[in-house]
């Protein structure tokens, strides 16, 4: 819209940049939460203004969306070290309890070892597709026309966004995560049927 409206490409890619990072400053201040997910998203949205204001090439310009995306694939695989998984810790507020998943998680997280194993595996798979992800957009940067890189890389975002969710999915109802009587919720010491039937 920016570039179709005059801008240049250069002010195109900043100007968001620093919409997003103000608008989630905001919300961040107002929160006041400081977690490993509150921290992620810090990360990112001052590392979306710092990378946008790194000058250089058209290519290059472009090519800098692959240096935060290539950064989240490498959050997601590190945190498999972490005490909660970047995957945990993005679909906890979203699903938990919720779709027929369970409810309180962290009493699942503390008991279930193959739980925390999906979790970690779920990471793992989201970490590979971000950068698989950021090393496409590198290369669309530097072979493709200028113009079409920003659409192209937001149809990669939906395309990755998509894999991954369904490659997820599949680790998920292989762990029958729906089943209170699965193997996952073996060790559990939270009341799954009574939270179900609840439902």
């Amino acid at each position: 819209m920016l570039r179709a409206s005059g801008f240049g490409i250069y002010a195109s890619l900043l100007i968001p940049a620093i919409v997003s990072a103000l608008t989630g400053t905001v919300t961040f201040v107002k929160r006041k939460r400081f977690d490993g997910m509150s921290v992620y998203m810090a990360t990112m949205m001052f590392g979306s203004v710092a990378v946008s204001l790194v000058s250089g090439s058209t290519r290059f310009l472009l090519a800098r969306e692959a240096v935060l995306t290539g950064v989240t694939g490498i959050w997601f695989i590190a945190s498999l070290w972490a005490r909660r998984p970047l995957a945990y810790l993005f679909s906890k507020p979203l699903l938990e309890g919720r779709l027929r998943w369970p409810s309180d998680w962290d009493s699942i997280w503390d008991s279930s070892p193959r739980f925390r194993r999906m979790w970690r595996i779920s990471s793992l798979i989201w970490g590979v597709a971000t950068l698989a992800d950021a090393a496409l957009r590198v290369v669309m940067a530097y072979t493709l026309n200028p113009d079409a890189v920003p659409g192209l890389g937001t149809l990669l975002y939906a395309v990755t966004t998509v894999v991954a969710i369904a490659a997820t999915n599949v680790l998920y109802f292989k762990h029958r995560v729906f089943d209170p009587r699965s193997p996952l919720y073996a060790g559990a010491t939270t009341d799954l049927e009574t939270n179900r039937s609840a439902r």
